[in-house]
């Protein structure tokens, strides 16, 4: 007789009882991940009534392969572009809950009488949401086009590079049994200085080797290659020192720039569905009943930390940044869990032997409650605004409008700050790929020549050479040149500007210096650095046109996915509001008519900014456009309005509607002065859409706010309104308009 694996059998036994109590909870309407860990407790060790796993420690393997597909996921929908632009709003929110929660943890530990260690560990653990989870919720529950949803997911970005920097805080301060400032310091440069190398070097060569490629990509072959580069990040991620959960997310936000991207995440969606399930099934493995009965105080007490803290945290976080109460209830009340980086601290704390064995199962218990408690929080947080709004005094409502308002005011960049930003960004791109290719260098070029006589200069040759073009850009490259000339044309600024360019130069030079250090004696290397500058500047012309092929390779890439599918970054999103698309299908009864005949404005109240008819895009339509079937429609509005118009539409077309990103319009604000031509004028008579080609989406009149006013509407001094449409005519007329 055969003998079966005991790995198979487990399999057989995880996934049979995964299936059975996750049909149990989608027919009881709970989250299916709350389902997957009970499975887990009921085939684990601890519960003799049904069969056992027998080989624990391999489940955990495929456990970690589980994380790994799940953050791959993660990536693949967030993309590594909205990673850099995540904004004020989650870094904030971000840091104000890390902190405090991480406070809150280590002084509910003191109480309960633990020590300094276990304490510090446990206000990690909590400090951490789930983004596993909450993804999944937003998901089952149908949020996640909501604005909210939108914000928490890029706190939870935040929150997984912080995760990061915990992991080196807390294995230092349990090693040296001291904080040490400067390995934090390093930790953070270090982690920035991979983050921007990879993504600058994956935007610069995957989308122009899948291109490539193309011909050869059956879906066979894309999935065992997207597979293939998200093990390899996870390799490089690790002995870089970060986790492999992090070079997971990081390469599936590097795909996310391809126009293989929606593929890849197709492809890859029923491989990261049973690797999830196997994680979150031996999640529920680890938990001991009788752990849970002995520490039921600390286990309780961690639960109300999340279930009340991190939600008052996160809510003062995002009301801080600027957004409206609502969203900050909402934001506040999904980030009330905690997932798998906590369980990576709290095995960190055991295998440092500095935490106690009971850390562990209180980190899983409490993440079962809190998965649990999940969903019902996401749901109860619009009742608890409801609650929240009544009871708050009229004074705090007043000026927390006023605040939210005046940080939502969307003013223009000044010249020097774009000056200053583009002067940063590229100072620390170029320094990154300078700093790489010389450490590369280093390690691979100079041992080649290693037998050579003249071994020395053939290296520093060959590295300068390579280097040349991101040393001219470095010290020359101008971004932005017409705000560069409007500072020149003050004379005041001419100082800051020459010492600020002179700085590039300097820098350049340094790194010339550097080169030539490494393998020369300081004067030699003086000597080098005039003669290496001076061949430089002579061959300037070539080594510009060189650069100039990167560049533009670099935001072609960068760029690919959006041109091909219309998507924009930019935020159009007034007060509460924001903006979704939709996909007509052939059945829609909108179908042949013009945006007059459809009423779609009048019924729901929605605005429709975009139509994304195949390549042709048609920004700020009127009402005499007609729709046709497949055309998207980017619709701008409150979740409410939102919400019905999606169910409007998957009632009359019997099927989903898709979603899209928006459109490539921007939003503007501005208020109306006392000597505005606007002043006596309803929107109609104001010619607004004729002389802006833009769409009025909103209007603030004595603290009141009118979304999608009516054409009707009179304009009166003070008002403050925003317009949706095309940047350039915005620009040019807002100030005529404002008066």
């Amino acid at each position: 007789m055969l003998q079966l694996p005991a790995l198979i059998a487990d399999l057989a036994l995880i996934l049979g009882a995964a299936a059975v109590v996750t049909l149990l909870f989608k027919k009881l309407k709970q989250p299916v991940v709350l389902g997957y860990i009970i499975a887990g407790l009921l085939v684990g060790p601890h519960f003799k009534l049904f069969p056992t796993i027998v080989e624990i420690e391999t489940i955990r393997t495929w456990a970690d392969i589980g994380v790994i597909f799940l953050l791959f996921g993660l990536g693949l929908q967030f993309s590594f572009k909205k990673l850099l632009k995540v904004g004020s709003v989650a870094l904030i929110t971000a840091v104000i809950e890390v902190t405090l929660t991480m406070l809150l943890g280590y002084g509910v530990g003191k109480l309960l009488g633990w020590s300094s260690m276990n304490s510090l560990f446990l206000g990690g653990i909590l400090a951490i949401a789930s983004t596993t989870i909450i993804i999944r919720a937003f998901d089952e529950i149908g949020v996640r086009n909501h604005k909210f949803a939108g914000i928490v997911t890029g706190i939870l970005v935040i929150e997984d590079l912080a995760a990061v920097l915990l992991l080196v805080l807390l294995s230092t301060v349990a090693v040296s049994k001291t904080f040490a400032g400067e390995e934090l310091v390093m930790s953070v440069l270090k982690l920035a200085f991979f983050l921007v190398l990879w993504f600058v070097s994956g935007i610069f060569f995957l989308p122009t080797i899948l291109k490539r490629l193309r011909p050869l990509l059956s879906e066979e072959t894309l999935l065992i290659i997207s597979l293939a580069l998200c093990f390899l990040m996870v390799v490089l991620a690790t002995y870089a020192g970060f986790s492999p959960a992090l070079g997971a997310f990081v390469m599936g936000s590097v795909l996310a720039e391809t126009t293989k991207a929606e593929k890849i995440e197709n492809l890859t969606q029923s491989v990261k569905t049973m690797f999830g399930a196997i994680f979150f099934v031996s999640v529920g493995m680890l938990l001991d009943p009788q752990m849970l009965v002995q520490h039921a105080v600390p286990i309780i007490a961690s639960t109300l930390v999340l279930l009340f803290g991190k939600p008052l945290f996160v809510t003062t976080g995002v009301l801080v940044s600027g957004q409206p109460l609502k969203i900050a209830v909402q934001s506040g009340m999904s980030l009330s869990q905690i997932g798998e980086f906590s369980f990576i601290i709290a095995t960190l704390g055991l295998t440092l032997n500095v935490t106690s064995d009971f850390l562990y199962p209180v980190a899983v218990a409490v993440s079962v409650l809190t998965t649990f408690t999940t969903p019902f929080m996401i749901r109860l947080s619009e009742p608890a605004y409801t609650w929240i709004d009544h009871i708050l005094p009229k004074k705090w409502k007043t000026s927390l409008h006023s605040y939210s308002v005046g940080a939502q005011n969307i003013s223009e960049i000044s010249d020097w700050k774009k000056v200053l930003r583009y002067y940063l960004v590229d100072l620390i791109i170029f320094s990154v790929i300078i700093f790489t290719i010389f450490l590369l260098s280093t390690k691979y070029i100079a041992p080649l020549f290693s037998t050579y006589h003249w071994n020395k200069l053939i290296t520093v040759t060959i590295t300068l050479a390579i280097l040349s073009p991101f040393l001219w850009a470095l010290a020359f490259r101008r971004t932005h040149r017409q705000a560069y000339a409007n500072v020149w044309m003050k004379a005041v600024h001419r100082g800051p500007l020459i010492a600020l360019m002179s700085s590039r130069i300097l820098l350049a030079v340094f790194y010339i210096g550097m080169v030539f250090n490494r393998w020369y004696s300081p004067m030699v290397a003086l000597i080098g650095v005039i003669i290496a500058s001076v061949v430089l500047l002579l061959n300037s012309n070539r080594i510009r046109k060189f650069y100039g092929r990167i560049e533009t390779r670099f935001i072609t890439n960068l760029n690919e996915r959006e041109r091909a599918t219309g998507d924009s970054d930019k935020q159009l999103t007034p007060w509460d509001s924001h903006i979704t698309t939709f996909e007509l299908s052939e059945k829609s009864p909108y179908v042949g008519k013009t945006l007059l005949e459809s009423r779609i404005r009048e019924e729901f109240g929605v605005n429709i900014v975009v139509i994304h008819r195949g390549d042709y895009i048609i920004n700020v339509p009127d009402r005499g456009n007609h729709l046709y079937p497949h055309d998207k429609l980017s619709v701008i509005g409150t979740d409410e309005q939102i919400e019905r118009f999606k169910l409007h539409l998957e009632s009359t077309e019997n099927r989903s509607a898709k979603f899209y990103k928006e459109q490539e319009v921007s939003l503007h604000h501005f208020s109306i002065g006392k000597n505005s031509s606007l002043i006596g004028k309803t929107i109609r008579e104001s010619a607004i859409r004729e002389q802006t080609k833009g769409l009025v989406v909103g209007v603030e009149r004595n603290g009141i706010r009118i979304l999608n006013p009516e054409s009707n509407l009179v304009f009166e001094p003070e008002d403050k309104i925003w317009i949706v449409g095309n940047e350039k005519r915005l620009q040019v007329l807002l100030k005529i308009l404002a008066g």
